[in-house]
């Protein structure tokens, strides 16, 4: 998460914390991938963020995306009874035009990468010395 500090000489300072800004820069195509192989409810795609790609999220930042996704027509859901008799859960799946809006964004991923790695390249192995 970021910080914002109000100050007198600057109105909207932001608090340096550039990971937190990078992982919600990718946040939505990460939501995306993570209902490519199949529907989920909330919690397991908190899970599969924070278990396959180490991105931690809270659920009052994730809902509200799911909601736009939805919204936007990249999602679909539906409430589906648990087999245990528990509460019932929201799945939630990717529409066609959600698909097609992941790979768009898995190539737009995939291209500025491979176009930034030979300007971080000499970072990294400076780096490692």
């Amino acid at each position: 998460m970021y910080h914002v500090k109000h100050t007198s000489q600057r109105p909207l300072e932001v608090v340096e914390n550039w990971e937190a800004q990078v992982r919600k820069g990718w946040l939505e195509l990460a939501i995306l991938a993570s209902l490519w192989q199949r529907k989920c409810y909330g919690l397991e795609i908190l899970r599969k963020l924070e278990e396959g790609v180490s991105l931690v999220v809270a659920e009052g930042t994730v809902y509200p995306i799911l909601a736009r996704l939805k919204a936007d027509g990249l999602l679909s859901s539906e409430w589906v009874e648990s087999e245990g008799g528990g509460h019932p859960r929201k799945y939630y799946s990717l529409t066609p035009l959600g698909r097609q809006r992941a790979r768009s964004m898995a190539r737009y991923a995939s291209e500025f990468f491979q176009n930034v790695g030979s300007l971080i390249e000499p970072l990294i192995q400076e780096g490692k010395r």
